[in-house]
């Protein structure tokens, strides 16, 4: 059977590129959107419209695997660090930071994710992979110096960056193991839990309500930020992993920062620059990175959106589907060397 495998990294590089477009735009309108507005509130209008695109987009069922009822406490964390810990950290440090410094600092995501998918799902971290981590770490923490000359507010807004940027490697660690299920149904589930979460803290908090403007282009910015990403950042998780689509990702924080100097923020500086410079480096390091060797497929039996001409699927069908479908199917042992990514059926060790 033909098949190509570049394309796998091909196809989930481009998904995570456009993933890492509509986020890297949306943290600069946050900014500029949110103005006056509490964390919270911004957080949970933020997920409301992540919430319908997850509604809006779910597949049939013949077409992509349904999330399961032990799936429930992934959701439940997933919802925690991503959709309530993250986007408040972010919307105060916002508050309270240049946006351009704070769109570089979420670069650091990308360390988070790969460090984690590396202890927790075995992913490859190579000699080049562990240089572009380094380069990431350096030119954070050229940021954080940066702040820190700035004045006591910056650097603590900086920080609450930092900790978004910690929480979204969490959730995304987590949620490689949903990369398989439905996005949709995974994106409506997270946001619904997100924002109702958020909305009570508001409500708690007494945070004032947002005018019919602000509230719309919230909701707006959330659904094409936060949910049309996250379902982008999903399907490209299960073309070539957690840590590569992290990487790629991190050109979010680049494509924010350059919006964010188009909306006359006018922070920049000589550390700023060398940060900047030390992550682009770093990010795309890791994306020249090429991995191939011959390798065994054990015995697998689970439920995915699969095609038949990838190489892996040949299990027989009464009448073979066109595309990609799903139902529970099983894979024989396998032998055969071919340059590959992490994903669903490379997970073995080195």
């Amino acid at each position: 059977m033909s098949h190509s495998p570049r394309l796998p990294a091909l196809r989930g590089g481009l998904l995570a590129l456009l993933a890492a477009v509509l986020f890297g735009v949306s943290t600069p309108l946050v900014q500029q959107s949110g103005v006056g507005l509490g964390a919270f509130s911004t957080a949970a209008l933020l997920y409301a419209g992540a919430a319908a695109v997850g509604l809006l987009s779910r597949q049939r069922i013949d077409r992509e695997a349904r999330l399961q009822r032990a799936d429930l406490p992934r959701l439940l964390a997933m919802a925690g660090f991503g959709a309530v810990v993250g986007p408040v950290a972010l919307a105060w440090g916002l508050q309270n930071t240049s946006g351009t410094s704070a769109s570089l600092m979420l670069t650091l995501e990308a360390l988070f994710t790969a460090i984690l998918a590396w202890r927790l799902y075995r992913e490859t971290m190579d000699g080049r992979v562990w240089t572009a981590m380094a380069l990431l770490l350096a030119g954070g923490m050229v940021l954080v110096l940066d702040q820190g000359r700035a004045g006591g507010a910056q650097l603590w807004g900086l920080l609450a960056v930092l900790l978004a940027t910690a929480a979204w490697g969490v959730d995304n660690t987590l949620s490689r193991a949903l990369a398989e299920r439905d996005p949709g149904q995974v994106v409506m589930a997270k946001a619904l839990l997100g924002a109702t979460a958020t909305l009570l803290l508001a409500v708690l908090f007494g945070e004032p309500l947002p005018s019919a403007g602000a509230a719309l282009a919230l909701f707006a910015i959330g659904a094409s930020g936060y949910g049309l990403s996250l379902r982008f950042y999903l399907l490209a998780q299960r073309a070539f992993g957690a840590a590569r689509t992290g990487s790629v990702f991190a050109f979010a924080p680049f494509i924010g920062a350059a919006f964010a100097v188009g909306f006359s923020d006018r922070s920049a500086s000589g550390l700023m620059a060398l940060g900047s410079v030390l992550m682009l480096a770093g990010v795309v390091l890791h994306l020249a990175e090429s991995h191939g060797h011959e390798h065994s497929h054990d015995a697998q039996e689970h439920e995915h959106a699969h095609r038949h001409d990838d190489g892996h699927h040949d299990h027989v069908h009464d009448h073979v589907p066109a595309g990609e479908h799903s139902h529970r199917h099983r894979h024989e042992p396998l032998r055969h060397a071919h340059p590959h990514v992490p994903d669903a059926h490379h997970a073995h060790r080195h």
